[in-house]
C-alpha cells in the first residue's frame, strides 16, 4: 500500500489550485473581453463615448487637410459621434507622423470607424502575444493566456486606444532585429507613435546601433519616419506648428495622470512641469549603465525586458492602458517562472484591475475620479517588481536581474502611500 506523506500532498494540491485560479481569471477575462466587443457590435450606444473618437474626428479633419488638432472642429465633429456634453475637446497628443494611422478613418462613419479600429487594435494584440509565444519556441503550455488577457491591453480595446500599436511594433523588433535588421527598424516607427514611453529604451537601442554598427535598423527607422513625415505634410503643411500649438494650449501639464511622474511632480510642486521628466531623465542614466556593463551579451528579448518595464514605469506621463507595452516582458518572466505560484499571483493582479474597470462601468459619472485610476496607482511597479521577482537567479553569482530593480521603487511606494488630493470644482 503507498501512503502520501502531507508534504507530497501539499505539493500535488498547491499547483493545482495555482492553476485553478489562472484558469479562472484568464476565463472570466475572455468572457468580459467577448461581452464588450459584443456590445460595441450590437449595442445602440455611439462610440463618441470612447476615446476612439478623437482619432477617428482626426480622421475626418485630415482627409479635408483641415487642421488636425483644431479644437472647435474636433469638438464639433466629436459630438456628432456621440461625444458626450460638458466635456472638453479630446485632442489626438501622437506627433503628426501618426496622421497616415488615422487617415483612413475620415472616409467611413463614425460606427464602421469603431469596427475597423477595434478590429485592428484586437489583431494587434493576437499577434504581438502570437509572436511572443514563438520567440520563446513555442511552449506547450496554458502560460501564453496570461498575455492575451492583461488587463491594461482589455481596456486599450474597450477605450479604442493607440497603444496596441507601439506593442505589436516593439513586438516585431524583437523578432525581426537579427534577421531582418531594416523592417525591425521600420517597425519601430509604430513605437515612435507613442515616443515618451521609450525613453530609456530608446537611449539604449541608439548605443547599440553604435555600438554594434546596426545602421540597418537606424536607416530603417529613420526611412519609416521620414515616409510617414512626408505624408502628414502632404495631408496638412501646418502639421507641426498646429501640433505644436496644441501641445501648448490642452492643457495636458494640468491632467491628472496616474503614474509615477506625475506624483513626483505633485509631491514636490504641482506647478513645476519639468518636475515630471526627473524620474525618466535618472532612469536613462540607468538604463545607459545596465546596458554598458552587458553589452558584451546584450539579447534584447532578455535584458529588453527589464528596460520596457523600467520605461513604463519612469515615462513622464503614462496612462494605466499604455501599460499594455510590458506583455512581452510579462510573458518573458511567465515563460521562465520555476513555479505557478508567481503565474496566479500576476492573473490575481490583472484580474483587480479589472475589477476596478467593472466598478466604472457600473457606476459610470458616479465620481469625478475613476477607480481604474484610484485603484492603479501600483500596477507599473507591481509589473516592474514580479518580474524581478520572477526572474531572480535561481543559484547566487548569475547574472542578477534582481539587482536591476532600482532605488527608486521604493520612493514611488512612498509617494504612493500619499495620493495627491485632486480638486473636482
Amino acid at each position: 500500500m503507498i501512503t502520501v506523506t502531507e508534504p507530497q500532498a501539499r505539493a500535488k494540491i498547491l499547483p493545482s489550485i495555482a492553476w485553478i485560479s489562472i484558469a479562472t481569471v484568464c476565463g472570466l477575462t475572455f468572457g468580459f473581453i467577448a461581452q464588450v466587443i459584443c456590445m460595441a457590435v450590437f449595442s445602440t450606444a455611439a462610440p463618441g463615448t470612447r476615446d476612439y473618437v478623437v482619432y477617428w474626428a482626426s480622421g475626418q479633419q485630415a482627409v479635408r487637410h483641415a487642421n488636425p488638432y483644431d479644437s472647435e472642429a474636433l469638438l464639433r465633429i466629436e459630438r456628432s459621434a456621440g461625444f458626450p456634453a460638458g466635456k472638453q475637446t479630446m485632442y489626438m497628443r501622437n506627433p503628426p507622423w501618426a496622421l497616415p494611422l488615422v487617415y483612413p478613418l475620415g472616409f467611413i462613419g463614425s460606427r464602421a470607424g469603431w469596427m475597423l479600429w477595434s478590429t485592428a487594435l484586437l489583431g494587434c494584440l493576437i499577434a504581438s502575444v502570437h509572436m511572443v509565444w514563438v520567440m520563446h519556441g513555442r511552449p506547450r503550455n496554458r502560460r501564453v493566456l496570461l498575455g492575451y488577457s492583461f488587463a491594461p491591453a482589455l481596456i486599450c480595446v474597450i477605450y479604442g486606444q493607440t497603444s496596441l500599436f507601439p506593442l505589436i511594433g516593439l513586438v516585431l523588433f524583437l523578432r525581426l532585429h537579427r534577421a531582418h535588421p531594416l523592417l525591425a527598424g521600420m517597425s519601430l516607427w509604430l513605437c515612435a507613435l507613442k515616443p515618451h514611453l521609450f525613453l530609456p529604451f530608446g537611449i539604449v537601442l541608439i548605443a547599440w546601433v553604435v555600438v554594434t554598427r546596426s545602421y540597418k535598423i537606424a536607416g530603417g527607422a529613420a526611412g519609416a519616419l521620414a515616409a510617414s513625415s512626408a505624408i502628414a505634410y502632404l495631408i496638412d503643411p501646418m502639421a507641426w506648428t498646429h501640433y505644436s500649438q496644441m501641445v501648448h494650449t490642452s492643457g495636458i501639464g494640468q491632467d491628472f495622470i496616474p503614474c509615477f511622474s506625475f506624483l513626483f511632480r505633485y509631491c514636490i510642486n504641482p506647478k513645476w512641469n519639468w518636475l515630471q521628466y526627473i524620474p525618466c531623465l535618472l532612469a536613462s542614466i540607468w538604463a545607459l549603465r545596465y546596458y554598458w556593463q552587458r553589452r558584451t551579451a546584450w539579447e534584447w528579448q532578455r535584458h529588453g525586458s527589464l528596460l520596457i518595464l523600467n520605461s513604463i514605469l519612469w515615462a513622464p506621463y503614462c496612462w494605466l492602458f499604455d501599460q499594455a507595452l510590458v506583455i512581452p516582458a510579462v510573458l518573458h518572466g511567465a515563460f521562465l517562472a520555476r513555479s505557478r505560484r508567481p503565474l496566479a499571483a500576476l492573473a490575481l493582479a490583472s484580474a483587480l484591475v479589472e475589477i476596478a474597470l467593472l466598478c466604472d462601468m457600473l457606476r459610470p459619472g458616479i465620481i469625478a475620479i475613476p477607480a481604474i485610476h484610484h485603484w492603479t496607482y501600483w500596477t507599473a511597479p507591481a509589473w516592474l517588481a514580479w518580474f524581478v521577482v520572477t526572474c531572480r537567479p535561481a543559484t547566487p553569482g548569475s547574472d542578477p536581474e534582481s539587482n536591476s530593480l532600482p532605488e527608486t521603487i521604493r520612493m514611488a511606494a512612498t509617494a504612493m502611500t500619499t495620493p495627491p488630493r485632486i480638486s473636482t470644482t
